[in-house]
């Protein structure tokens, strides 16, 4: 499964915190991390998933590196246009804090109908909110289980 963490790149050390929790709780549910590849809320969830074994994969705004916890870099030039790729790669969506950027992400998510779980972010319909971070990755985690996208997936090499 394929979750993505949005928010903000100058997070707080309350939501790098957060973001941490919610990258550990993924990487130990095997979920890929789908995010912008930078700083803030997304390095702190990326260092949570590679810390506890997962795979992160930054959806970069230039054509740099992204944050050191990446497992794949994804180099668009994009900027702010990246945030479609993010959530369109994703099952499900947590939104940690973050400012307008997120709500842009937001946005994308609910309007093409990915889950979103909220910890301290946007109050706005469709969102779910949740009372601390470990829920809102456990929520995530769940929806994205159920996910179509997930369930359907092609066979590997060698299946019939």
């Amino acid at each position: 499964m394929q979750i993505a963490v949005i928010g903000a790149g100058n997070a707080t050390d309350e939501e790098r915190a957060a973001a941490y929790s919610i990258g550990a709780i993924l990487g130990k549910n095997r979920a890929t991390l789908i995010c912008g590849g930078m700083g803030g809320v997304m390095e702190a969830a990326c260092r949570g998933v590679s810390d506890h074994g997962g795979q992160t994969v930054g959806i970069v705004p230039d054509t740099g590196d992204g944050n050191q916890f990446l497992s794949v870099v994804i180099r668009t030039g994009l900027g702010h246009a990246r945030h479609i790729l993010v959530v369109q790669s994703a099952d499900a969506v947590i939104a940690v804090g973050g400012s307008h950027g997120t709500l842009s992400e937001i946005a994308v998510a609910l309007k093409t109908g990915r889950p979103v779980y909220g910890y301290r972010t946007w109050d706005i319909a469709g969102v779910e909110g949740c009372s601390t971070a470990e829920k809102a990755a456990l929520r995530a985690v769940s929806a994205a289980s159920r996910s179509q996208s997930y369930r359907t997936r092609p066979a590997g090499k060698g299946s019939l």
